[in-house]
């Protein structure tokens, strides 16, 4: 059985005030038998990793490289140092805002499995890719150009976001996420085998919220989910959680 995980993604949002959030959370959570992840922005990451004691931490991204002159980057290695355990690669607005391709993303996952975090691998296709029934071809090119050989349900977990999808209020229908997600699961079968294939968790991501978390949950393949805005606050993750719980 696949372990049901709840992603947080803080973006660029938070101060050290807003920690008492992971107080809250804990609190009103400590029972649930769920995953249950914040990725902070960095100057964040070894305060919530010390203050968090059921809740995981994670990084919002990586360097491929072990070290070296790569002003305002973070290695791999120093997330875990500061108390990381996972660390989200390929997010679309890394790919769009810094123009990162499936290879950057391919290699800074290396790098994470390297350092021995597990690597949450973003893909999903644009509004205009939608519109062109692009959406299967779009994320076949992202899995295979971006998931390294030495993947398998320990190191990897991937998460569908269609961009349209993320931070519009958007959702789409619950046939599509099953469509994309059961792609995915057969993509991971036939590169992987049937094994590690089926261990890999899947989660969804785009304007996920409270009102529409359990229909979402109760989708094929869906292990998760990836939560942006609705996660800053224990008020708006909190339905989410509780949901992926009874899901």
């Amino acid at each position: 059985m696949r372990r049901k995980l709840a992603a947080g993604n803080w973006k660029m949002n938070g101060l050290a005030a807003d920690l008492d959030q992971i107080d809250a959370l804990e609190a009103a959570h400590s029972a649930v038998d769920i995953d249950i992840l914040i990725c902070p922005p960095a100057p964040l990451l070894e305060r919530m990793a010390a203050r968090a004691s059921k809740i995981a931490v994670g990084g919002q991204d990586c360097h491929a490289s072990v070290s070296g002159a790569h002003t305002g980057d973070t290695a791999a290695a120093m997330l875990v140092d500061a108390g990381a355990s996972h660390v989200i690669l390929g997010h679309s607005e890394r790919r769009t805002d810094h123009k990162e391709t499936n290879d950057d993303v391919r290699a800074k996952a290396r790098a994470a499995f390297d350092a021995g975090l597990i690597a949450i691998i973003c893909v999903g296709e644009t509004l205009a890719e939608r519109e062109a029934a692009n959406t299967l071809d779009i994320i076949s090119g992202q899995l295979a150009g971006s998931i390294p050989d030495a993947a398998n349900g320990t190191n990897l977990v991937v998460a569908y976001e269609p961009v349209w999808a993320i931070g519009t209020g958007l959702v789409p229908s619950t046939d599509q996420i099953g469509e994309v997600h059961d792609y995915i699961r057969a993509k991971l079968e036939a590169r992987f085998g049937e094994g590690v294939g089926r261990s890999v968790r899947l989660l969804y991501g785009g304007s996920v919220k409270g009102s529409n978390a359990a229909d979402i949950f109760a989708v094929s393949n869906v292990d998760g989910a990836l939560v942006g805005g609705a996660s800053l606050t224990t008020d708006a993750f909190s339905p989410i959680i509780t949901a992926l719980a009874a899901s």
